[in-house]
């Protein structure tokens, strides 16, 4: 194994990252050289022997040195694949999770293509939901809102990425507050904060010490999801849809205070992990 090849880089930091205690070293590894070389992961095996430069060696030294730190590879490496797209992410965003692609996978098998329908993706961060839709569905008139003016920025960055053709209106809303009282939708998908503040010790460090607070935890739950539903209620269409994902102990409560508030039926969905994980209400 000479010094300095692919082969060697990658063995060297995956001996490091194991040490760190890092879930998946080689994996990470491999994912963060292969953005470093701008080489298709599969590719670093046909290239074993290749050498990395100088400058090369320094950018993924001080990579690996971040992910020993926990830090996220897709904040390392900027990106990350969601459903059909890949998504620039940072700091300000959440990654994109599989379970979300779960909640996108649904609420596409349930639209119907020939619609215009008004589409709201509230609390969008990264813009995953809003913009994977709307490259399903191009007659859709998606706008994506989050209370963080720097998320937005990510979001409009996606946008722009992604469907660069497409118009996708963007607001900046501490849930409806910036909504005018007569703006309606047909369609409204949420993948809002939903860990309580009494879980934070239970967290991964890559999470809780990365990934934007303000999108992941509830301090009082309960209270938060009574305006959310309430601010749904009032913007939803009659007959239209609410999905959202959702925290699994809170699920069957969501469903208990969407029928007091007067959503006409509520469906709780699990996810691939068997867990009560989406809520959709129809109003």
């Amino acid at each position: 194994m000479e010094k300095d090849s692919i082969l060697y880089v990658l063995t060297k930091s995956q001996e490091y990252l194991g040490k760190r205690q890092i879930p998946n070293p080689r994996l990470d590894a491999e994912l963060i050289l292969s953005d470093v070389l701008n080489l298709e992961r599969i590719k670093l095996y046909s290239n074993f022997d290749k050498k990395l430069s100088e400058p090369q060696k320094d950018i993924y030294r001080e990579k690996i040195k971040a992910r020993g730190e926990f830090k996220p590879v897709s904040y390392i490496i900027g990106f990350k694949n969601f459903y059909k797209s890949v998504f620039s992410v940072n700091e300000s965003v959440l990654i994109p999770r599989p379970e979300t692609e779960e909640l996108v996978e649904w609420v596409s098998k349930e639209i119907s293509p020939d619609l215009n329908l008004e589409v709201l993706d509230l609390c969008t961060g990264s813009g995953c939901i809003g913009i994977s839709l709307k490259k399903d569905f191009p007659n859709i008139n998606i706008l994506l809102s989050d209370i963080s003016k720097d998320a937005l920025v990510v979001a409009s960055e996606n946008a722009k990425k992604i469907l660069p053709d497409e118009k996708i209106t963007i607001i900046e809303s501490d849930l409806f507050d910036s909504f005018s009282s007569d703006h309606q939708f047909d369609l409204i998908v949420s993948n809002p904060p939903y860990i309580p503040d009494a879980e934070k010790n239970t967290i991964m460090p890559d999470v809780l010490n990365f990934e934007p607070h303000l999108a992941l935890f509830l301090t009082e739950p309960i209270h938060f999801y009574k305006r959310l539903l309430s601010g749904v209620m009032k913007h939803l269409k009659e007959g239209g849809s609410f999905y959202m994902e959702t925290h699994s102990d809170w699920a069957n409560i969501v469903s208990q205070m969407s029928n007091e508030l007067g959503f006409k039926t509520s469906l709780i969905k699990k996810d691939l992990s068997n867990k009560e994980r989406f809520v959709k209400l129809v109003k």
